[in-house]
């Protein structure tokens, strides 16, 4: 697990900024040391343990890019066309028999192993075939044209994958292109998820009427999985102090991480702080950012806890900004800073300076061609349609205060947030 000081995340000062958060975050959580082997199949969305060198050049050999005829650099036409006798046919993953007869030219196919002295290749669809049969090749291409030199992509030897990377498929690819059948990854970061809260009842069971079926839960722990978790659903504790500080208790050796939702706020009924506090430590972070201020972080036997708020966008929002980099961190993962899509406001805007803020909204297109944003009409964070039904969020900087129609802003799209 992972392990840290009661106060390595001490902070003293005025409400934190986003970035003061994140910092803080990234620096001072330690990565787990536990490796395992995977094989390619499995290793999606998993964290790298070690950089891998290019165990052999990419390409391997020098080879055509194109179909078309192949030809020595000496031999290609100056200042008008000339015919060339056909010297043999190669073929993808064929074997090359001789090397090219000065004069002469043979057909290739892409992919296929360029004929030894052969370093240009000329595209078939400019080359015509005369009344004899020979090849009529245009004069001035330049020498080495439509050729892959072996080591093109990337040279043997050069670090083509770094360790923290969180792969992706085109990672995988690279991987497998080097012959590689396994390789060496963090093990998943084990997260357990809790909801509090009286007023809420789990998906499947008995509700009572002042009560609501508890989303955050399940939101969390797919938001969780996507980034490669290992996710214990430990329910709903309820808002009474003891009972919260023993679950919490409970689950801090066998975790590396503790995620709860609810009860963060200052309310007379929220008590994860004071639970927190019993049994461990806790800064309370009032984070500059909206919707989401309310965001714990503390320590329970060497490993960290967030809380998040209660409402499922202000849950959102800061899982993205605080449990995201939390996670990387905790796996040794590389940064993966958010970078927002310039697009076009079709909305007013008030807000706070000094504050960062987040906009539901939706993409269109204009009949100039730019993007614009459409803002969700309702700004409640307790509103899960404005997540279902708009494409991402708007991020608005703390030295924004006003946003018009046609204003630049930053969009970050769903699916770019984990």
């Amino acid at each position: 697990m992972a392990q840290l000081s009661d106060d390595c995340f001490a902070f003293g000062g005025p409400m934190m900024s986003v970035d003061e958060a994140v910092g803080l975050i990234t620096t001072r959580v330690n990565a787990i040391a536990d490796l395992e082997t995977v094989s390619l199949v499995d290793a999606d969305g998993r964290v790298l343990a070690h950089d891998i060198a290019a165990p052999l050049p990419l390409p391997p050999f020098t080879n055509s890019a194109v179909d078309g005829y192949a030809v020595r650099n000496a031999d290609i036409p100056q200042t008008a066309e000339q015919a060339f006798p056909l010297d043999g046919r190669i073929q993808a993953g064929g074997l090359v028999q001789a090397p090219i007869r000065p004069g002469h030219t043979a057909r290739i196919f892409t992919g296929a192993p360029m004929p030894p002295d052969a370093e240009t290749v000329f595209m078939q669809e400019d080359v015509r075939i005369d009344e004899s049969g020979r090849i009529v090749l245009p004069p001035g291409l330049k020498p080495g044209s439509n050729v892959r030199p072996a080591g093109e992509d990337i040279p043997q030897g050069q670090v083509a994958l770094r360790a923290g990377q969180r792969l992706r498929p085109q990672h995988v690819a690279l991987a497998a292109a080097f012959g590689l059948t396994h390789l060496d990854v963090v093990r998943r970061i084990r997260v357990a998820v809790f909801s509090t809260g009286d007023e809420l009842a789990s998906p499947g069971g008995s509700r009572a009427a002042s009560q609501l079926f508890d989303s955050n839960r399940f939101m969390l722990m797919a938001m969780l999985r996507r980034l490669g978790c290992e996710v214990s659903d430990l329910g709903i504790l309820r808002d009474e102090r003891s009972s919260l500080a023993n679950g919490l208790k409970q689950v801090a050796g066998a975790h590396d991480l503790i995620l709860t939702t609810g009860g963060v706020s200052t309310g007379e009924e929220d008590h994860v702080k004071a639970a927190v506090e019993s049994i461990g430590s806790l800064v309370l972070w009032r984070m500059a950012i909206k919707p989401g201020r309310p965001v714990a972080m503390g320590i329970i036997d060497g490993t960290p806890l967030i809380g998040l708020p209660g409402n499922p966008v202000a849950s959102f929002v800061t899982f993205v900004h605080v449990v995201r980099p939390t996670v990387l961190a905790l796996a040794g993962g590389l940064p993966e800073p958010l970078l927002p899509i310039p697009v076009r406001a079709a909305f007013t805007y008030k807000k706070k300076i000094g504050r960062r803020e987040y906009v539901r909204a939706s993409l269109r297109r204009r009949e100039d061609g730019a993007l614009e944003a459409v803002k969700f009409p309702r700004e409640g964070a307790g509103l899960l349609s404005s997540l279902v039904e708009t494409d991402g969020l708007i991020e608005l900087g703390e030295d924004i205060t006003r946003v018009e129609p046609g204003q630049g802003v930053g969009f970050l799209p769903y699916a770019g947030l984990l």
